[in-house]
């Protein structure tokens, strides 16, 4: 079976699962590395899918793709996760057509977000499908819907107050530290793993608790070596774990490894510690939290944070779902056009088909009429098609139009 036209967008589905009903625990059976991303992509066209992207974020996994059935779209995403496609598909939800293409916009744009309005999400967007597109799955039509969720999102950005403020993931365990600690002075802070949300919570640490007493840890210790430099900080090896471990009184980890990299046994009568796990699946032992001197949090504790900006970004939703309506409208308008190209072309091979043919010329012939020149003849036929181009999206008469425009091409061959 050959690939789907992807003109029809009653075969594009998203199949997902996110915080509003599963837990990070249960989110992490589902979780998608990039090796994962690798392997679903080489087996995709065994499922008879051949453009699709897949998010996957401490809030949600998500595939976007065209399919036939959205069944081979939930069975290609469970070849390489930890959890089935039958608890997938008791907990997931799945949409299609203008909802699927509607949902995507709610995420690009923070609407769908455990804290309102994250921006990091458009980042992590990016990456998907960026990845996706090296592997030769993002056609035409995905390509064109990503780019207008991105320019709705960055509008929504501009134009509202709805990521104002510095309330994210990230910012979330900044919060939860000052809530917890009274006077950072002299505590030490490890942060484990410095890829786009340790990055992010690194700068914040360093911004918002006015502190540089924090070691970076990374699988790859260039990585921690290069941030710890930036920031005047300082890094060791993941060898050199458990003594870093020992010695920090706040761990953050964002490290999101398919198993925990610190363990009950780590913490065993090392002290009182802060520990907040950035990470899908969790990182940290969950056993750690029954330690009377260890206080563990993960995403969905910090997701559940209140606060003066959340309740102003509340008020700015009806102004991004309002950007959001115009956006889909347009891309939809090009959608209803694409559909046309088929026949637009094909009376564009009729249109010179019939300027060749004998009966066309000998009938000019006899009016007196100088022939023209290929390129005059090029933008009349150029001409005509535009102008059916525009009835057909108007009014929705594809039949009507096609002898529309021969009467037309007719019509204007003596001018």
């Amino acid at each position: 079976m050959g690939p789907l036209q992807q003109t029809d967008i009653s075969n594009f589905f998203v199949a997902g699962i996110n915080y509003k009903k599963t837990d990070a625990a249960l989110r992490g059976q589902f979780a998608i590395s990039n090796e994962q991303y690798a392997k679903l992509l080489t087996m995709a066209p065994l499922y008879n899918v051949h453009e699709l992207f897949v998010i996957s974020t401490c809030n949600r996994t998500e595939i976007y793709g065209f399919t036939e059935n959205v069944t081979d779209l939930c069975k290609l995403l469970c070849t390489q996760t930890q959890g089935s496609v039958e608890i997938f598909n008791e907990i997931a939800y799945i949409k299609n057509d203008k909802e699927a293409i509607r949902h995507l916009f709610d995420v690009a744009a923070g609407l769908d977000s455990q804290i309102l309005g994250d921006y990091e999400i458009v980042g992590q967007l990016k990456q998907a499908v960026k990845f996706s597109r090296q592997h030769n799955f993002i056609g035409v039509y995905l390509d064109r819907l990503v780019n207008a969720v991105l320019q709705s999102s960055k509008l929504i950005k501009t134009n509202t107050g709805l990521s104002g403020g510095t309330v994210s993931v990230s910012f979330a365990a900044i919060q939860f530290i000052k809530e917890k600690v009274a006077s950072i002075a002299g505590k030490k802070i490890l942060l484990i793993g410095t890829g786009k949300i340790g990055r992010n919570t690194c700068k914040n640490l360093v911004d918002y608790l006015q502190t540089k007493n924090i070691t970076l840890i990374n699988r790859t210790e260039s990585k921690a070596e290069e941030l710890a430099n930036e920031l005047g900080l300082q890094f060791a090896s993941v060898e050199d774990l458990p003594n870093q471990v020992e010695e920090a009184d706040i761990i953050l980890v964002a490290t999101n490894a398919d198993e925990p990299v610190i363990l009950q046994s780590h913490l065993l009568n090392k002290g009182h510690k802060i520990i907040i796990d950035l990470s899908i699946p969790c990182n940290v032992e969950k056993t750690a939290q029954d330690l009377k001197n260890i206080i563990l949090v993960n995403v969905d504790d910090l997701s559940k944070i209140k606060d003066a900006t959340l309740h102003k970004r509340e008020a700015e939703i009806p102004k991004a779902e309002d950007i959001i309506k115009e956006q889909i409208f347009e891309f939809l308008e090009w959608h209803e056009m694409r559909k046309n190209v088929p026949l637009l072309k094909a009376v564009k091979n009729k249109l010179y088909a019939m300027h060749n043919c004998e009966l066309y010329i000998s009938y000019f012939a006899k009016q007196n009429t100088p022939p023209v020149t290929p390129t005059i003849t090029d933008l009349k036929i150029q001409k005509v098609i535009n102008g059916m181009a525009v009835n057909m999206r108007n009014q929705n008469q594809r039949g009507c139009n096609y002898i529309t425009a021969i009467n037309e091409f007719i019509a204007t061959g003596t001018n």
